[in-house]
């Protein structure tokens, strides 16, 4: 149970369009910024960069999904839908519709064998070496690669999908034939594989690194309270730029109150910060503390 007055609560599950819309805009300001930074100036140095900042931006847009797929982001349910779609979902082929079916099981069974997202962490801790080993196959491409192939498998057998699937291949094509184009058309056509170069790589990597900031290697994977089987990890501004965007590391507050928008989980903790709701809970300080926690020697 959650410590908040009435009128706490009211104020932490508002819903604003002008904080919704400054998260999208965000997210494509920095795509685009980086997608010119690499155009205008192709080195080693521009275009690592220009990997990072797109691959967290690619997470970034399914954090929209899961944001627009809770209902939480804007107040119409129709322009959640929109842009749960078109200016985030489509772009990265991902569902909100099958998303969301998987992601209220983990909120229905956080804490429990059934909860589907289990394998995601339940073999933290781990070694550094096998940590190290997990981050090389997400950066040289090897677990994007997979990905990308389950989506070449989906576009070849495009007839035979459900209506859902066929619906996100479909959008997912025309989105991102749609960059293809316009890179064309000002003169930089391979600026489209740094796109996908990102989702296949550092993208990946921001993924993973969320997956464990959640729920690896918390006090107690199998209890029912969520400040034991969920983690909040409080991040810088370069975090937030390269792992972790916006305010998605409040996983604790989100588990707690599924109903509070994204960008109004600060807040909230801060609330519950004010209520000691958090006595004897280990808020971890970054992504660092984060990793030192969750590896061991050997």
């Amino acid at each position: 149970m959650h410590p908040l007055t009435r009128e706490e609560l009211a104020s932490v599950t508002t819903k604003s369009d002008f904080k919704a819309w400054r998260v999208v805009v965000l997210d494509w300001f920095i795509i685009v910024a980086a997608l010119i930074m690499a155009g205008a100036s192709p080195n080693l140095l521009t275009l690592s960069l220009a990997l990072a900042l797109i691959g967290c931006r690619q997470l970034s847009l399914g954090i929209i999904v899961h944001e627009t797929g809770h209902q939480t982001f804007f107040k119409s349910r129709a322009l959640n839908d929109f842009v749960g779609r078109w200016l985030s979902g489509y772009w990265v082929f991902s569902s909100k519709k099958s998303y969301m079916e998987g992601h209220l099981k983990h909120h229905q069974y956080a804490g429990t064998p059934n909860d589907p997202d289990l394998k995601n962490y339940a073999a933290y801790p781990v070694s550094k070496s096998s940590f190290r080993r997990k981050v090389w196959r997400d950066l040289s491409g090897k677990t994007g690669w997979r990905r990308l192939k389950s989506i070449g498998r989906s576009i070849r057998r495009y007839p035979s999908l459900d209506r859902e699937t066929q619906r996100v291949i479909r959008g997912g094509l025309i989105t991102n034939s749609a960059l293809l184009g316009v890179l064309s058309l000002i003169g930089q056509p391979w600026l489209y594989l740094l796109w996908v170069l990102a989702f296949i790589t550092t993208h990946m990597l921001s993924t993973r690194l969320r997956q464990v900031g959640e729920h690896a290697g918390v006090p107690d994977s199998t209890s029912s309270d969520p400040r034991q089987n969920t983690r909040t990890v409080l991040t810088r501004w370069w975090e937030r730029l390269f792992i972790s965007p916006h305010q998605i590391s409040y996983h604790l507050e989100h588990h707690l109150l599924p109903s509070v928008p994204i960008y109004q989980l600060p807040k909230l903790h801060q609330l519950l910060v004010d209520h000691q709701y958090y006595q004897a809970v280990g808020i971890v300080q970054g992504y660092p503390a984060l990793i030192r926690a969750v590896t061991r020697s050997h």
